[in-house]
């Protein structure tokens, strides 16, 4: 169990130094390409770190009793953190675009109105639904980890868009919110707009991923526990 909190404390940690305060020296000196090369070699040894740690960890008992309540509400947020992820992946001005300065600024609507920060509360929703049914010291371990990659990463990525894009995301941040729901609740955002991909593609990975539960995992997850497979 020590090995698996350092090994998930170096892939956190090692991305955030690399992807910040790093990036900058080590680009000056290897250059982009060189960069992204050691930036990949770091990532993937430490990844692969993880996955020996969580394999090594023996059975653990669960730190609190799971029912179908617990499993119910893990489902929605899973169909939520779906729809966010699909949804993040068309249109996101937090993706690296290199014509994003000559586009206007978009319209907080569907996945943005919720959150500017689509994709990176997908994975952080995924962590705490993970941790309401699979309550296990590792796994809680590992989905925090993953949580601060994701939600640390996205305040992060703020900071660093405010310096590359002051006037355009500055804009942005004043159309929509970091946690979700805060823009639509302070009145800066309206609820709706979802483009079809954002909830058909949603719904299709939602029953997917949770589907691939029962042939990888040996046991059902979300609707599949109730309606089988």
């Amino acid at each position: 169990m020590p090995q698996l909190v350092f090994a998930v404390a170096a892939f956190v940690g090692t991305h955030f130094l690399l992807s910040h305060p790093l990036r900058a020296p080590i680009v000056g000196r290897v250059g982009e390409r060189g960069f992204m090369g050691i930036y990949s070699l770091v990532a993937f040894a430490t990844l692969g770190w993880v996955y020996l740690a969580w394999q090594g960890v023996p059975e653990q008992a669960p730190l609190w009793p799971v029912g179908d309540g617990l499993w119910a509400v893990a489902t929605l947020i899973m169909l939520l953190a779906s729809v966010l992820l699909v949804g993040s992946l068309i249109g996101n001005p937090a993706l690296p675009d290199p014509d994003a300065a000559a586009k206007p600024v978009p319209a907080a609507r569907g996945v943005y109105a919720v959150t500017r920060h689509p994709m990176m509360w997908a994975f952080g929703l995924w962590a705490l639904a993970h941790i309401l049914v699979y309550p296990t010291p590792a796994q809680v371990v590992l989905a925090v980890g993953i949580a601060i990659l994701a939600l640390v990463g996205a305040a992060l990525q703020d900071s660093k868009k405010r310096v590359l894009q002051p006037e355009r995301w500055r804009e942005w941040e004043a159309r929509t919110s970091y946690l979700p729901f805060a823009a639509i609740a302070a009145g800066r955002a309206r609820f709706g707009g979802f483009r079809p991909h954002d909830l058909a593609g949603g719904v299709v990975v939602w029953l997917a991923a949770t589907w691939a539960h029962i042939p990888l995992a040996g046991w059902a997850a979300g609707i599949w526990r109730w309606v089988g497979a």
